[in-house]
C-alpha cells in the first residue's frame, strides 16, 4: 500500500485550500466548484495530499475545540521561526512552541479555519527530502 491522502470535512473547503496554496507551498491537484467542493492539495514534492471538502452528510468537527495532539498537519520547514511569523501574519494563531534537546524546533499553530498545524524544524531529519 501507498498512502494517498488524508481527508477532512470543513466549513470552507475552497477558502482553506487556497490558504494552504498561498501560505504553505502546496498546490491543488484536483478541485471542484460543485458540492462537496472537494479539493486535493499536495505538498511541493507531490508525494502527499490532503483532501478538504464540505460534505453535509457528515458532521463538521469543531476544530477549535480539539487539542492539537488529537490530530494535526505537520510540515517540515527550514526555519520554524520565520515560517511561524509568516503564517501568523496570514491568519494562523499560535498554540505552543518547543525546543528539543536534539536541536529540533517545533511550533504548533492553528490555521485560520481551526486546523492544528505543526512546523517541524528537525535537529535530525526524519526523511531525506530537500526543503
Amino acid at each position: 500500500m501507498v498512502f494517498e491522502h488524508f481527508a477532512l470535512n470543513v466549513e470552507n473547503p475552497i477558502e482553506a485550500a487556497n490558504w494552504y496554496v498561498k501560505n504553505c507551498e502546496m498546490k491543488i491537484v484536483r478541485g471542484s466548484d460543485k458540492p462537496p467542493y472537494a479539493h486535493f492539495i499536495a505538498d511541493k514534492t507531490g508525494r502527499l495530499a490532503i483532501e478538504i471538502y464540505k460534505n453535509d452528510s457528515a458532521a463538521i468537527i469543531d476544530l477549535n475545540s480539539k487539542h492539537p495532539l488529537e490530530f494535526h498537519f505537520a510540515f517540515m520547514v527550514k526555519n520554524a521561526e520565520e515560517t511561524k511569523q509568516k503564517l501568523l501574519a496570514n491568519g494562523a494563531t499560535f498554540f505552543e512552541e518547543l525546543h528539543l534537546e536534539d536541536g529540533s524546533h517545533l511550533v504548533m499553530l492553528r490555521d485560520p479555519f481551526g486546523v492544528p498545524l505543526q512546523l517541524c524544524q528537525r535537529g535530525v531529519p526524519m526523511m531525506d527530502i530537500e526543503l
